[in-house]
Order: C-alpha cells, then structure tokens, then sequence
C-alpha cells in the first residue's frame, strides 16, 4: 500500500513510545523508522532489536524521567519517527468484502483512539479514517492503548471527512452512523457485504455534514438506565455485531 511521505520531523517532535507491546509492534514493522532505544538490561533481552537502532541501557529511574508521569514504560522507551500518511484511494482499492470500515468524526482522545485501533485489529477491520485535523496524532499515549495496533491497523488522514464518505460509497461501501436518537438498531442497519461505521465524539456525536453523508443511522440496544457509551466502547461493540453479520 503506497504512502505518502511526510516531512521530516524536528527531533523535538518526535514521538516516544514506551511500553513492551507498542515498542515490539513498531520494531516488527518495516514501514517504522525508529531512531534510539533506551531500556534496562532485562527489557532489552526480551526483545528483538534491530542491529541498526542505537540502545542505550538505563535504569528505571531514568526511563521514567522521559514519559509522561507514571506512564507504565514497563523498562523501555523508544524515539520513532511517525507513518507516512496512506491514500485512502489505496485502502478502498484493496477491501474485501466482510471487513469493516471505521470512521471517527472529530474523536480526540488519544486513549481513546488507541483503544479503537486495538479492536479495529480484533475484528480484522479494513482500517480507521479521520480527519488531518480534530483526531490526535501518534504519541506514547496512543501506541499504549492501541497494544501493538498502531503498527498493523492502516489509518488514513484526510482533509474533509464528508468527501471521503463519498469515495466510500462510490467504493461500494454502506454507510452506518451511529448516532443514540437513532430508531434503528445497528443489527437492523446491517446487510451490504462492505459496510463503513461512522462514530462521533463523545458528547457532540456525529456532526450534521458528516452524518448527511450516511446511507443510515442506527443505535446499540443500551439500556434506558445509560445515556451512552464511552466511544471506544461503541466502536468495540458495533465491529463485533459487524462481524457476526458476516
């Protein structure tokens, strides 16, 4: 799949990534330039570096010093540059039939993006789409909660969502926003074998463009006593009833 090559990143930039999973995926990924390891002896050992990724061993004082207070660095952290952007035009042109497509309208939060990449990866979904802008970027935050899915997961940046809503359904894809004032259910919404689930941001939802560019809005059979679902939730629990409506 052909990327686009970003421009070099300050150093200042750049993201650091720290934990075993999100530190082993982005060494097993070909597409990763990573620039330094720090991590102590024993978390090296359980890795497989490559020969040409500078390490430096320390304690883990000194780790914790480089993340974010008590991140769980879990003795390593590394300094990676980040993905080249990928063309949506690439992904649509490479879908199969069953594999869903993730949306994410103006979602922020890093957790929270993580941990969709994280079931994106569960349920063998195509990828995710999001803005350039109003969607977080790759950082140590993201890559823990994605476990590992940040390197495997295809996530295509785009400047206008309600244009790339539009290439999907010239892609053949059925578009399913899910939205809680909804009168469908998302089971009842499913049916085309190609099918791209739209979520919004917690609070605010789907934006008004955005969701007149769905073929459908549908809602989680949630129980009256809850307002709604924390977005990594919702995202969690619509792939897999796309997966049973396979």
């Amino acid at each position: 799949m052909r990327r686009k090559a970003r421009q070099a990143t300050k150093p200042e930039n750049r993201p650091r990534f720290w934990g075993r999973h999100a530190v082993a995926a982005a060494l097993a990924n070909p597409d990763r330039d990573i620039v330094r390891i720090w991590a102590t002896r024993e978390a090296a050992a359980g890795l497989e570096l490559r020969p040409d990724v500078p390490v430096t061993y320390a304690d883990v004082a000194d780790l914790g010093r480089m993340v974010p207070r008590d991140a769980p660095h879990q003795g390593i952290v590394a300094e990676v540059e980040r993905l080249d952007d990928l063309l949506l035009a690439d992904l649509l042109d490479g879908a199969e039939d069953g594999r869903p497509l993730l949306v994410l309208d103006q979602v922020t939060d890093p957790h929270n993006v993580g941990a969709i990449l994280r079931s994106a990866a569960a349920f063998d979904a195509l990828g995710i789409v999001t803005q350039d802008r109003h969607a977080p970027g790759e950082s140590g935050a993201l890559a823990k909660a994605a476990s590992g899915a940040l390197e495997t997961v295809p996530w295509v940046r785009v400047v206008n969502l309600a244009r790339a809503l539009d290439e999907m359904a010239e892609a053949g894809f059925w578009r399913i926003g899910l939205a809680g004032e909804a009168e469908t259910m998302l089971a009842d919404a499913l049916g085309p074998p190609r099918v791209a689930l739209v979520l919004g941001a917690e609070g605010e939802g789907i934006r008004q463009n955005v969701e007149a560019h769905c073929d459908a809005l549908a809602k989680l059979p949630i129980s009256d006593r809850i307002e709604s679902l924390n977005v990594s939730n919702a995202a969690a629990i619509a792939l897999y009833a796309a997966s049973v409506a396979r």
